[in-house]
């Protein structure tokens, strides 16, 4: 086999290739097995036709047709190994000669990944939030713990802000009730914001067993965006009872004793998390300086793919759990089509750079990834997700994306040694260590875990 490489552009290729025809002999040999087991001769047991028999009854061409489709993808890899290529997506292949006895020739365009030269990238600066974290967050804080541990009491009066309601909701849509439009026995606390447009009002003032009218736009369900006609009966009226904000309140809402305690670990866990947050920020800047130093070309079909999976995943995963359509989501957003397609272009653009330049950066710095890091990942990732380790393991194995995983880690890495040459200080223009950030990060998550905890322990109880 002999092959050649044409550039078509910097991330483009035409593969020529030549096949002697006795290179295709076991693909010869395959195809007339594979046709032995498909037809029936009369006079042959099933699987002993002979081949000059397979010739006259289907055709030497059917038979040359299947060796070809047999061997062309081993001839189009070694092609590609020869170039030493990357390729992306599958090659468009085009026989350019098939003479029977003689040779096969032909081509194949593919996209490849561009040759990058990463320059030094050791006086990136970036500047990021300082942290700090106020009287006033720390105030806020405690308060939003405190509401988590608010108690309900019913009252015999008519519903007021802030109140807890229990309610039964039916909605119409052009005079007919709605299947998925009933619920009975909803715990509601006006004000809040959480249920539909309207409903603050039409419940404000009415005690238990009144019920109004009012029409709003459905969020979710079978008629998500229609204009609804909703009774809302009240069944209960409970008034929301905070605790008193002292040490007693600590030593319920937390391990600890006292509540100057309490708000000095407040302040702690929000510096924590602030740190966390600058230290991703850190991450970003560096990562759009570092693109800004490389020239990157982009595939246009890989891009055009990338896009398109973008806005499959938006309309048909995320927007569809939210019970909107595109158009709807582009009012909310307050947003044109054109500036959408514009930004998932730009989005798509810099996400394939990325990885690019931090693949390139992987094999410069000779980056591997161990099984601690790939498993710490998958544990990340599986929280993310919604799933226990094990079965999103089991899952990326299912589906054979464990080298995805391992790209994912890896890049990490690669942008970690950037972000360390890097200089990164605060708007104080302090200089940052951004060391130790994530497990913080995991040190106030657990602490708002306890907390959780302990408010559903209260609730339960």
């Amino acid at each position: 086999m002999k092959s050649a490489v044409e550039t078509l552009n910097p991330t483009r290729v035409r593969l020529t290739v030549e096949v002697p025809f006795e290179e295709l002999k076991d693909s010869l040999d395959a195809a007339y097995k594979k046709i032995n087991q498909q037809v029936t001769v009369k006079g042959f047991r099933k699987g002993k036709i002979p081949a000059r028999v397979i010739d006259q009854r289907f055709g030497r061409g059917a038979v040359l047709e299947e060796a070809v489709n047999d061997a062309l993808p081993k001839f189009y890899t070694d092609a590609v190994n020869e170039a030493e290529l990357s390729p992306l997506g599958q090659p468009e292949v085009d026989i350019t000669e098939l003479k029977d006895g003689e040779t096969l020739n032909f081509t194949a365009e593919v996209d490849i990944r561009p040759a990058i030269e990463i320059p030094d990238y050791s006086g990136i600066e970036v500047e990021v939030d300082a942290v700090e974290v106020t009287d006033e967050d720390v105030e806020k804080s405690v308060e939003q713990l405190r509401e988590r541990f608010a108690s309900t009491t019913p009252v015999e009066r008519a519903a007021e802000d802030g109140d807890v309601v229990t309610i039964d909701l039916e909605a119409k849509v052009d005079g007919e009730v709605l299947e998925d439009g009933v619920a009975s026995g909803v715990s509601y606390t006006i004000g809040s914001g959480e249920l539909l447009d309207g409903i603050d009002d039409a419940v404000k003032g009415l005690e238990a067993g009144g019920e109004a009218t009012f029409t709003s736009e459905l969020k979710g369900g079978s008629a998500a965006g229609k204009e609804a006609e909703v009774t809302v009966k009240v069944t209960q009226v409970a008034k929301r009872e905070l605790p008193e904000l002292d040490d007693d309140f600590a030593q319920l809402a937390s391990e600890f004793d006292t509540l100057e305690e309490l708000k000095a670990d407040s302040r702690k866990r929000l510096e924590n998390m602030k740190q966390y947050d600058q230290a991703t920020q850190a991450q970003e800047r560096v990562l759009d300086k570092l693109l800004e130093l490389v020239e990157v070309p982009v595939p246009e079909k890989l891009l055009e793919d990338e896009i398109n999976t973008r806005k499959h995943n938006l309309e048909h995963h995320q927007l569809g759990q939210m019970g909107l359509d595109l158009a709807k989501y582009l009012e909310i957003q307050g947003k044109t089509e054109e500036e959408f397609e514009n930004e998932t272009r730009e989005a798509a653009v810099k996400g394939i750079k990325t990885q690019f330049v931090l693949d390139e950066l992987v094999k410069q710095e000779k980056l591997n990834v161990n099984q601690e890091e790939l498993t710490e990942h998958l544990m990340r990732r599986a929280a993310s997700s919604g799933m226990s380790p094990d079965q999103f393991a089991q899952a990326v194995v299912e589906q054979g994306q464990v080298p995805l995983l391992v790209g994912e880690v890896a890049r990490g890495k690669a942008l970690a040694v950037v972000v360390e040459k890097a200089t990164v200080k605060d708007t104080n223009g302090e200089t940052v260590d951004l060391e130790d950030d994530e497990d913080e990060a995991a040190e106030a998550e657990t602490s708002e875990a306890a907390a959780d905890e302990k408010a559903e322990e209260k609730t339960e109880g």
